[in-house]
């Protein structure tokens, strides 16, 4: 009897810790993107790369997100969340040493595209075993949090990277990448029960797969919802990619300036990633519609700022409401892609993650091209951007006729 009792109570406590661990497995990507980008320019000497070669690490990362996603979806949906989970999590371990170990500049890129694939894993299996676990307004919430964790992340990242910079070198930065997938490993043996039951898995291989990716394709309120996504994104790594030169090559701000205005950027983000994800359910594609506005906003001061010379306020006020309409727009997107596939949830997600990290690669390198030198690129990237963004889950989504609203759904799963 008091065996029985210990055994609920360890269960118990086990799934208290679940979403936690969850939000942890989210900062593999922009940890793994930003924690060395301090040390970028001592490792371009050391490697004897040029610094347009050295960036590569940065793109091959991002690819390597996309793909990572993009394969473990699919995979967790047929032999479930945790194999495929702990895999994922042992192989960034390795690859974290590789790129550590890496003679070349050439041996670093490629380590930084496997780096990238097996980070992809722990984003795409937070989604979707989020999808399994929760519903309803707590689903919401969830994916909220999400957004949150991500935005912490992005802060802490060139931050804690610059602050361990000082006692070790770009190498010792990817042994200490190693180290944190060590300590999540640990967690997620002793926490990550499964949460996709055997009933519930796919099956039918390749073939499966790929009927599986026709029948999201052909969903027009799926379709909308991503490729908003993807599009918002591809404005926030324009963002994330050009803002350090427009603010210091442009404005003149210190690197402290900098570090000052980003981390105010990305307190905001994740202020309205976590008011977006409180939204009621009635209200999602209304959220929604509203981040794309508060980005659109953003985006236009930007694209003024690159006609005719502003002053710098307008330029910070306008990367704000970029990252904010980003973080809003956030929680209640992925609610309305993944909520009518319970059963697919991972080939779901990995969809989802490809297209944000993978629009994202393409956009970034576009704010270079007039140099650093002007914010034009920067504006007109994002209005773009921001513009297909809103056209998209406009033209997509709401032509749909035959699939439930949202809230609909949400109820139906509880």
């Amino acid at each position: 009897m008091l065996d029985d009792m210990t055994t609920t109570r360890t269960a118990t406590a086990t799934r208290r810790m679940l979403p936690s661990l969850l939000l942890l497995l989210t900062v593999f990507g922009p940890i793994s993107m930003d924690l060395y980008l301090p040390a970028l320019p001592a490792l371009t000497t050391e490697l004897s790369a040029a610094t347009s070669v050295a960036q590569l690490t940065v793109t091959a990362c991002l690819v390597g997100l996309a793909l990572g996603q993009l394969v473990a979806g699919p995979l967790s949906d047929r032999y479930g969340r945790r194999g495929i989970l702990l895999i994922g999590i042992t192989a960034y371990i390795v690859t974290s040493l590789l790129c550590a170990a890496s003679p070349s500049i050439e041996l670093l890129v490629l380590t930084r595209l496997v780096q990238g694939v097996t980070g992809g894993v722990g984003i795409v299996i937070a989604q979707a075993a989020g999808r399994d676990v929760y519903s309803g307004t707590a689903l919401i919430r969830f994916y909220g949090r999400l957004t949150v964790t991500g935005g912490f992340a992005a802060i802490v990242g060139p931050l804690f990277g610059g602050l361990l910079n000082t006692v070790a070198d770009w190498r010792g930065l990817f042994v200490f990448l190693a180290a944190l997938g060590a300590g999540i490993l640990i967690v997620t043996l002793l926490v990550f029960t499964e949460t996709l039951p055997d009933g519930a898995r796919t099956s039918g291989g390749l073939g499966r797969t790929l009927n599986d990716f026709r029948t999201l394709f052909a969903d027009r309120v799926f379709l909308g919802a991503i490729l908003n996504q993807g599009f918002l994104y591809a404005a926030l790594f324009a963002y994330l990619s050009g803002a350090t030169f427009v603010l210091q090559e442009i404005y003149g701000l210190s690197p402290l300036g900098y570090a000052l205005a980003f981390g105010a950027n990305s307190a905001g983000y994740m202020v309205l990633g976590h008011l977006a994800g409180r939204s009621p359910e009635r209200l999602l594609r209304r959220t929604l519609n509203a981040g794309v506005g508060v980005a659109a906003l953003g985006a236009i001061g930007l694209l003024g700022a690159g006609i005719a010379r502003m002053p710098l306020w307008v330029v910070l006020v306008s990367l704000f409401l970029l990252a904010g309409g980003v973080a809003i727009s956030s929680p209640p997107a992925t609610t309305i892609a993944l909520v009518e596939y319970p059963r697919i949830a991972g080939t779901a997600s990995s969809l989802l993650g490809m297209v944000r990290f993978g629009f994202g690669g393409v956009a970034a390198p576009l704010v270079g091209i007039a140099g650093a030198t002007s914010i034009l690129p920067l504006g007109v990237v994002t209005v773009v951007a921001v513009a297909l963004a809103a056209a998209s889950f406009l033209l997509l989504a709401r032509t749909a006729r035959t699939r439930r609203t949202p809230a609909a759904s949400l109820t139906a799963v509880r």
